[in-house]
């Protein structure tokens, strides 16, 4: 990394953590440059950007899908498409040609056996033809919904597997076949031969790869946890390159098949990721799997307008695999996503070559299990890989084309970042970049706008940024920005290691969502606890069993008195946010109902509570301000402040005055006639205890006790003789206890 991006990246990492200050967005990873957009660049496993192999277009169909290609050894290509359900030729040096139409809207499998001829295989409810100078006859029947795979055998025949009843039949003849193996599966969704001429066949929805030994005799190779085994591909020494997706591509495919036009209508543009499911059994692995008879009698009808529900998908689970198969069963892992599918797999020059549905990217797989994206397609999906003569031709869905992957780089490309929120509009600042070289190999763009996906709105593309040394970014004040490299070819290679774009965010008002005031009670300092160890330290008292005291070193008998034992205090709370997560410091505010200007209580809090002395107000109704700032993060031009008022709240800390009258006698009863009257809050309730007992609440007079005064009537019937004391409570709304206290003789 230069020295000036350390020193950058010195700079901002302060900034980043207390909030607030310039911000950076820096690429440099695979994982941050993989998801943006690539025209001619590719991407390395280490995350670096470099020039592409050569990808050229070959033939555009015009329809929504090419879901098969056949090469044949003299370079001539054969590609099934839908939704027309048309075969193309396209001949070495000359243009594609329509070579067949079928009678169905999909043709998803062709073959070409050692003698050259093709076979295709059409959907839905279709058949197999055999195709000889664009005269195509019926070859077989396999009494199907779907036909997904046809493999060619060196003994001639030709073996199909089938959908919606899994099943693979094999074809001597013109109309003349038996059915191989059933798998208990819902699709044989692909099938090839391994190097000692083996039937391998790959299933769904429970993505078994099997090994057909003979007839109605089988081996599981693989068992994979996911659900459709899409493509087989056997290697020189005898292993397998097996691809694995969780998305079941012959759903979709199906789909597309039956609502799609007949062959004679107009092109209609249709998804070509397939799922289907099924409740077919899951086939038992090990040494021989026998096919189910019950499920050969009797397959599951699939209706012409539904299909069975797509097999779910878990956000953050892998979604496709490609796993490696030794010869000895042993199975390695080579490539997982949880964000795209893998179609096909090919071998160009000892490398394996998968393709995916991510804009149909192209990738390729080194020795060290290292992918790196060799290129777009910028179709929905590259769906069938065919390798010859040392190229790769990729044929894609939306649109259906054909393209050749050469071995040679493109002389210059271009990558396009993702777009990039920064919050809130922005000033941008620079953008900085590490590669090699070091000059004459980049240029960078850039554009921005308030719109989350770029529009017409968004500014034009700048103009380009050459010269390290120089590269203020010129495009204008907005939320969005995205930028964009061109790579040129030259004497060294160019790579580009890393991207830094820094910028400053506009400033954003915090936000106060909440007061809260309660009262609390706090120890006295020097309270209950002191007087009563000064009391102890003055006195010695020792009370013995005859009643006499005991010598002291006073004259006097102490009283002991009963002191308050705490101090009412207001906690003061709040709760606020700053949308920057910049740091926050507030100030306290007060006001009472009938005051004008507003009192500083305390000022620079950085916590979001606060204890107030209560008995500093007197009684009345006040309100409370909090003043939330983020000037600690921002400078003074950029820090701003948001303020919030409490509702009123009522302070009551005298308590209510209670008066009762002398006693008067009503036949055996004595009566108490009792005032109870508070000048801040409404009374609550009043009770009495009658020498000492438990508390008993007394009703008002008018029937409920909710007024400043309020009169009670408290009848004692049939006392028994002696002396009597009682104590009359009353509280009010602010649950200050009022006391008096009446003795009866």
């Amino acid at each position: 990394m230069p020295l000036r991006l350390i020193a950058l990246a010195l700079l901002l990492a302060p900034a980043a953590l207390r909030g607030g200050g310039s911000a950076a967005w820096e690429s440099n990873s695979y994982a941050d440059f993989v998801k943006g957009r690539f025209q001619g660049v590719s991407l390395t496993r280490e995350g670096r950007l470099t020039l592409a192999p050569r990808l050229d277009e070959v033939f555009s169909s015009g329809e929504a899908a090419v879901f098969a290609v056949a090469a044949a050894p003299d370079g001539t290509l054969y590609l099934g498409t839908g939704h027309r359900g048309r075969v193309y030729r396209i001949r070495p040096g000359q243009q594609a040609e329509v070579f067949w139409s079928a009678p169905h809207p999909g043709v998803f499998a062709l073959a070409l056996d050692a003698k050259g001829l093709l076979y295709a295989a059409s959907s839905p409810n279709g058949k197999v033809w055999k195709i000889e100078n664009g005269q195509a006859s019926e070859y077989y029947d396999p009494q199907a919904t779907y036909i997904w795979a046809l493999a060619p055998a060196a003994d001639g025949s030709l073996f199909i597997g089938t959908g919606d009843s899994g099943r693979i039949h094999r074809a001597t003849a013109a109309g003349q076949g038996e059915l191989w193996y059933e798998t208990g599966q819902s699709h044989v969704t692909s099938l090839a031969f391994d190097t000692q001429g083996r039937l391998l066949a790959g299933s769904e929805p429970n993505g078994i790869l099997y090994r057909i030994e003979a007839k109605d005799k089988a081996f599981v190779l693989y068992d994979s946890p996911l659900p459709e085994i899409r493509s087989i591909l056997c290697a020189p020494d005898g292993s397998l390159y097996v691809a694995a997706l969780g998305g079941s591509l012959a759903r979709k495919q199906a789909e597309g098949a039956q609502t799609a036009p007949s062959p004679t209508s107009p092109l209609g543009v249709v998804t070509t990721t397939i799922t289907v499911t099924s409740d077919a059994a899951r086939a038992q692995g090990g040494v021989e799997v026998k096919p189910p008879a019950e499920a050969a009698k009797t397959p599951p009808p699939v209706p012409e307008t539904a299909l069975p529900a797509s097999v779910y998908e878990m956000p953050g689970v892998e979604r496709t695999a490609i796993y490696r198969i030794h010869p000895d069963h042993t199975v390695e892992t080579l490539w997982t996503s949880q964000d795209e599918n893998v179609f096909d797999i090919a071998l160009r020059n000892g490398t394996i070559v998968f393709s995916t549905d991510q804009r149909g990217r192209l990738y390729s797989l080194g020795s060290d299990l290292k992918a790196t994206l060799l290129a777009e397609t910028q179709e929905g999906e590259t769906t069938r890989l065919a390798a010859h003569n040392g190229s790769i031709y990729a044929a894609t869905a939306n649109l259906g084309k054909l393209f050749r992957l050469h071995g040679n780089d493109q002389p210059s490309g271009s990558y396009e970042s993702p777009v990039h929120d920064a919050g809130n509009v922005a000033r941008w600042g620079r953008l900085d970049w590490a590669g090699s070289p070091a000059t004459g190999a980049f240029a960078f763009r850039t554009r921005s706008g308030n719109s989350a996906r770029p529009d017409r709105t968004w500014s034009e593309w700048s103009a380009p940024l050459t010269d390290p040394d120089k590269t203020m970014i010129a495009s204008p004040n907005a939320r969005y920005i995205q930028w964009k490299a061109e790579l040129k070819s030259g004497s060294i290679p160019p790579a580009l290691d890393s991207v830094t774009l820094t910028y400053q965010p506009q400033n954003t008002r915090p936000i106060v969502r909440g007061i809260s005031v309660l009262p609390q009670w706090t120890a006295r300092a020097g309270g209950a606890a002191s007087a009563t160890a000064s009391a102890a330290a003055a006195y010695s008292i020792t009370v013995t069993d005859t009643g006499a005291a005991g010598p002291s070193t006073s004259s006097g008998t102490p009283t002991q008195r009963v002191e308050r034992s705490g101090q009412p205090q207001l906690y003061i709370s709040w709760t606020a946010e700053d949308p920057d997560k910049d740091q926050l410091e507030y100030a306290l505010h007060f006001r009472g109902d009938d005051e004008r200007e507003w009192k500083l209580l305390k000022a620079h809090l950085t916590e979001n509570t606060y204890v107030q002395d209560a008995e500093a107000f007197a009684d009345g109704r006040y309100f409370f301000r909090v003043v939330a700032s983020d000037r600690l993060s921002n400078t003074p031009a950029d820090a701003r402040e948001a303020e919030l008022v409490s509702p009123p709240v009522v302070i009551d800390q005298t308590p209510p005055a209670v008066n009762i009258a002398p006693a008067t006698r009503e036949g055996e009863a004595i009566v108490l006639r009792i005032t109870a009257e508070d000048s801040a809050s409404p009374l609550r309730r009043v009770e009495y205890s009658l020498d000492a007992a438990p508390w008993r609440l007394m009703q008002a007079d008018d029937g409920i006790t909710d007024g400043l005064r309020e009169t009670f009537t408290l009848r004692l019937p049939n006392l028994p003789p002696g002396e009597h004391t009682i104590v009359i409570r009353a509280l009010d709304a602010a649950g200050n206890p009022g006391l008096a206290k009446t003795v009866l003789r």
